[in-house]
């Protein structure tokens, strides 16, 4: 006798909710790529996932919930480059954990992403929505958090206000680059583009290394 049992119901139906939520996510994170941005129908959204327009309105309760969740998974593959890349900038050498911090900065690629980024959260070359605006603030304390957590248990030691201050100071500090770069670059993917954005980055890192006032005045 066969004593094989199907799983219950209620198992099966949140493995369908969450198959349907997953399609939904990849499917947005897919449109975004093609069409450089999110102006994408929630019509367009279903066809590409597979499933019904309400079954989209019954995971997510608006366009911008799903552009939230595929930009948090976009910081969250941001975030998982710079820890790696910590674990190689140590690589049983002795430094500092701003320095090794620093060094992850300078390591991970974040002109791929952020250029993904500006497409998804820009819409059609427009500045920012309030709640665009509200989703990047959140998202870049997010990743000091998370960030703050990785540098703690690297660093079991260290004072935990002034890890939070580190990551802090350089997470915002990385988003003032990004305004930067975006203003002289025009926050395209090139050569020229990335050099201007590691020459951001390393007077970004140098001040917060050695203060504000280690820096000339500007001349004219």
């Amino acid at each position: 006798m066969n004593d094989q049992r199907k799983p219950p119901a209620g198992d099966r139906r949140d493995a369908l909710k969450a198959r349907h939520r997953r399609a939904i996510i990849d499917a947005a994170s897919a449109l975004v790529g093609e069409l450089e941005g999110t102006h994408f129908t929630v019509d367009q959204l279903a066809e590409r996932a597979d499933v019904s327009r309400r079954t989209v309105f019954n995971h997510f309760g608006s366009m911008d919930d799903i552009v939230l969740e595929v930009f948090g998974e976009m910081l969250e593959t941001i975030v998982d480059g710079i820890e790696a890349n910590m674990t190689a900038a140590a690589d049983g050498r002795t430094r500092g954990m701003f320095d090794e911090f620093a060094a992850a900065l300078r390591e991970t690629d974040l002109v791929t992403p952020i250029t993904r980024l500006k497409r998804l959260l820009h819409r059609e070359g427009r500045e920012l929505t309030p709640s665009r605006s509200g989703l990047f603030e959140h998202a870049i304390n997010d990743v000091s958090a998370r960030l703050a957590s990785i540098v703690l248990r690297r660093h079991p030691g260290a004072d935990p206000l002034v890890v939070d201050l580190m990551c802090g100071a350089l997470v915002s500090g990385g988003a003032v680059v990004v305004q930067h770069w975006e203003q002289a670059t025009g926050g395209v993917d090139t050569e020229d583009s990335r050099r201007v954005w590691t020459d951001f980055l390393d007077r970004m890192i140098a001040v917060n290394r050695d203060g504000y006032g280690s820096v000339a005045p500007a001349t004219s």
